[in-house]
């Protein structure tokens, strides 16, 4: 052997060693294939896919327009619980007081996909958050107030089970453009002539949102061309997003780490100081509209099952709030405490006295109006007392109500349509009407534009003329 070589022989390890590092150095800085890219997750998908609308697929919808054109009939109803949120219609056109024998006349029926999602209206058009079970599509539609043909839809990929009805919430309209949720908590925001997407957000991927059992079904709150949310997530209890391009503008904590329920957001105003309402899955608190923060909250409030019905502000600071499974209701007294607000419990009534399982009621002229766990309608006074009950042979089951004009509508679980008399004298049914025939779970909300009422069971819509002739 080379006498250089048996000299180099006790360092070649050594040597080896070194060539070996620089090697793997080489690699790791630059030497690998240009084309390699660090894994990202949730950005992985087929060629022409947009990942976008994997993190939000309302963000990848497509809309279809139609050739109807909208209604040149007046009247709007624009968010759940129509104009100011509480249920009532101020000052509709004159009203039918009396109805015929065969009710009032139906304008026009058009199927719906399964569910209990309820119709806001304006400007001629009526939108309707939807779902095509066959082809597995979230469908936020647009039809005419005329005669229920479609005028455009939005629609996008979203996979849902069957569970006790697909869809649950009602949009909101403001500012020319309709806000929707759908069950599993994609809020979109669509121009409300045409369709076309302006904005999407995912309340589970981007705020910590856990979708409720049986899906979404709060609906959304626009103020001031503010879109008030309630998510639940750990660090957003509340939400608010400006209208105009989706952009978050405050978040509320949530210190209790309480989770999205089935109820709405509701607004309210004690002693000069605006407030949402909000109850959670733990409770009730008020947030402060500037900016989030949290005015008081209180457990005394929660409902083991499902938290549906919402808030019910009250004058003199006053929030009456009901439910089922058991919970009967509850009425809640704000007040100052040292500098900060505190609700505290007023009064209590047991189930079998007053608690709306699905619907939340209507305070009109000093009493409320709803529907208790064994289906009465009930007149209340404020402090909890019955005034009437509409008696074992009138029930209402789970279905909803809405008033004006000193009327009260009321659909039942079977789509039988009655007109009360909203007066705390006495139950005075005025007229009934099977809206539609074979119906069954007739819960969604209903809607009143200028005489146009429609109604709602499990998979038809129906639009009829409540108005005086």
């Amino acid at each position: 052997m080379n006498s250089k070589l048996l000299n180099l022989a006790p360092w070649l390890p050594a040597l080896a060693a070194v060539l070996a590092l620089a090697a793997l150095s080489l690699w790791w800085t630059g030497g690998t294939d240009p084309g390699v890219v660090k894994r990202v997750p949730g950005t992985d998908a087929p060629p022409g896919v947009d990942t976008a609308a994997i993190a939000n697929p309302a963000q990848g919808g497509k809309v279809t327009v139609g050739t109807v054109q909208p209604a040149t009939f007046a009247g709007v109803w624009p968010q759940f619980r129509g104009p100011n949120r509480d249920g009532q219609m101020a000052s509709p056109p004159p009203l039918a007081r009396t109805w015929p024998a065969g009710g009032p006349p139906k304008l026009w029926s058009v199927p719906v996909g399964e569910g209990y999602a309820g119709t806001v209206i304006e400007a001629g058009r009526v939108f309707l958050m939807d779902y095509d079970r066959e082809a597995k599509l979230s469908v936020l539609r647009c039809l005419s107030l005329a005669d229920g043909a479609e005028i455009w839809r939005y629609a996008y990929p979203l996979t849902i089970k069957r569970n006790h009805g697909m869809t649950r919430t009602v949009p909101a309209l403001a500012g020319g453009r309709i806000v929707a949720m759908d069950s599993k908590c994609n809020v979109l925001c669509c121009d409300a002539a045409t369709g076309q997407l302006h904005w999407a957000i995912n309340l589970v991927r981007e705020f910590g949102a856990k979708i409720p059992e049986w899906y979404a079904g709060q609906c959304p709150l626009i103020v001031s061309n503010t879109v008030i949310l309630a998510p639940g997530g750990p660090d957003a209890l509340l939400l608010a997003v400006d209208l105009a391009a989706g952009r978050p503008l405050w978040q509320t904590p949530n210190p209790r780490d309480w989770k999205m329920t089935h109820s709405s957001v509701m607004p309210m105003s004690f002693n000069g100081q605006a407030m949402y309402l909000y109850c959670g899955s733990g409770g009730v608190a008020g947030v402060n509209p500037a900016d989030g923060a949290l005015l008081w909250d209180t457990p005394d409030w929660k409902i083991s099952i499902a938290c549906v019905p919402s808030p019910v502000p009250l004058p003199d600071g006053r929030i009456f709030l009901s439910g089922g499974y058991n919970a009967g209701s509850l009425m809640l007294q704000l007040a100052d405490a040292g500098g900060k607000l505190a609700a505290k419990p007023a009064f209590r009534l047991p189930p079998e006295k007053f608690g709306s399982t699905q619907q939340t009621p209507i305070l009109y002229g000093n009493h409320l109006y709803g529907v208790r766990p064994d289906g009465q309608f009930v007149c209340l006074n404020l402090e909890g007392k019955i005034v009437w009950a509409s008696g074992s042979g009138q029930s209402y089951g789970l279905g909803s109500y809405l008033l004006a004009e000193g009327l009260i509508f009321a659909v039942n679980d079977s789509a039988k349509l009655s007109l009360l008399e909203a007066s705390p004298s006495r139950f005075n049914l005025l007229g009934q009407l099977q809206v539609v025939a074979d119906a069954r779970e007739s819960w969604g909300p209903m809607a009143l534009a200028g005489t146009r009422l429609l109604v709602r069971d499990f998979s038809h819509l129906v639009c009829l003329d409540v108005g005086a002739k």
